[in-house]
């Protein structure tokens, strides 16, 4: 009995019944793990991703993002413009402060590691700050705590970790090994706009403020592109006498594609035979407004990055930001460099310094002065020239030009007043 179900079932199942079984849970168990690629479609999937889609139906990141010219040029401008600025170390004195030579002035200014300059560091820090949110780097110190270098690293390699307090850590995960968990003082976490200290991350501005417009500034270069692929020809309805087979108009829209679209095809004649007939169903893309719609979103992208538009080309439209280039410069630095660089300051003085003795910050001077004409005459009247009164001392003045003090036995503290009728021979001098 026992025997003839054995047989039974071995000719039923080739092999060993254990061994059929095994198999077939093995099979429904590789069914089960295997793989199941899903399109970037789907809203969900591409935002766990972080591929975050615009109501035009483009994903937009970090890679796409960059390829709309509005973008690449307002992170290239506020990334070289801070790349660009000195960044002295300061000590606090009783008179106020002085410029000191340090160690961390060439990894601020020239070298912070091996592999960047400093430029490339903030460069890369804006560029982070735009497209994520953060930037950071890693501090390395010698064995007595005194800081080496600065290296900028990916976002995707930092993960903040806040105790809901205010405490946080940066677990990082390098190309090869474990990851790294480092206290707050190990790493420089240049946040963007609106951090949260309880995530410990800040906003991108391309998911965020400039999202839709990035969408819509991809669709309109794909369109572009299309459109100009096919030679810029309008889109067209072929109408015949009688009745056509579907293979037949199959063949037809296949030939008329081949032979008369495409940049290679412009200005070719059309040939029409068995009674054809050509309409033109379609606008151009200047009928269709396509170039306004591109020059609105250069504006708008630009609005999102805090970029006057005229600076990244857009010169075609008015501005607000004052007349001449001089007010135009400065109003770009009051409101949108400003922000970038009190971030950076600030982060570096409470990682880098264990008091507010010694401090960094940013020489605006380049960016903020006017011609050396208007400069000099303006000086000249803050120290009492033109026999009006002074307002400002003489190592004041020297200070602003970031040059060394005087001292005050050489009238480096004195305000000048004007001359008075009884004394044509010396001004009236004050000191503070």
């Amino acid at each position: 009995m026992t025997q003839n179900w054995y047989n039974t079932e071995r000719v039923g199942q080739p092999g060993s019944v254990v061994l059929t079984k095994w198999k077939a849970e093995r099979e429904a168990q590789r069914v089960k793990n295997t793989t199941q690629y899903v399109t970037s479609s789907n809203p969900a999937v591409i935002e766990l991703f972080g591929n975050v889609p615009a109501s035009s139906g483009y994903a937009v990141t970090d890679d796409t993002a960059m390829r709309v010219s509005a973008v690449a040029a307002c992170i290239q401008l506020i990334g070289g413009t801070i790349a660009s600025l000195p960044l002295s170390v300061y000590e606090r004195t009783v008179d106020g402060r002085k410029k000191i030579d340090s160690p961390l002035w060439y990894l601020l200014n020239e070298q912070p590691c091996g592999a960047w300059t400093a430029a490339s560091m903030f460069e890369w820090w804006i560029r982070c700050n735009a497209l994520r949110g953060d930037a950071f780097a890693l501090i390395q110190r010698d064995r007595f705590g005194e800081i080496t270098g600065i290296v900028p690293v990916h976002p995707d390699r930092m993960t903040p970790i806040t105790d809901g307090i205010g405490g946080i850590l940066y677990r990082y995960q390098p190309r090869t090994g474990n990851p790294r968990t480092y206290q707050d003082n190990e790493i420089l976490h240049i946040p963007g706009f609106g951090y949260d200290g309880d995530s410990g991350r800040s906003l991108s501005v391309i998911k965020h403020g400039a999202l839709q417009s990035i969408g819509i500034a991809l669709a309109a270069d794909d369109f572009s592109g299309k459109f100009f692929a096919n030679g810029g020809s309008p889109k067209h309805l072929i109408r015949a006498d009688g009745k056509l087979e579907e293979d037949t108009i199959e063949r037809l829209r296949t030939a008329y594609a081949e032979r008369y679209t495409g940049p290679e095809n412009v200005g070719k004649p059309m040939v029409l035979t068995q009674g054809l007939d050509i309409k033109e169903l379609s606008m151009s893309a200047v009928d269709a407004e396509l170039l306004n719609s591109r020059k609105y979103q250069v504006i708008d992208i630009a609005r999102a990055f805090g970029v006057p538009p005229f600076m990244i080309g857009a010169n075609d439209t008015t501005t607000s930001w004052g007349t001449g280039i001089e007010q135009m410069t400065l109003g770009f630095v009051k409101f949108t460099l400003q922000t970038y660089l009190n971030r950076i300051e600030q982060e570096i003085n409470r990682k880098f310094f264990a008091t507010e003795q010694f401090f960094v910050e940013f020489n605006l001077d380049g960016l903020l002065r006017g011609d050396s004409k208007s400069e000099g005459e303006y000086l000249r009247q803050a120290r009492g020239g033109s026999q009006g009164p002074g307002w400002l001392k003489l190592d004041e003045v020297r200070r602003i030009k970031n040059l060394p003090p005087v001292g005050p036995e050489n009238g480096g503290d004195v305000i000048y007043e004007p001359k008075g009728k009884d004394n044509a021979q010396a001004p009236a001098a004050t000191t503070a």
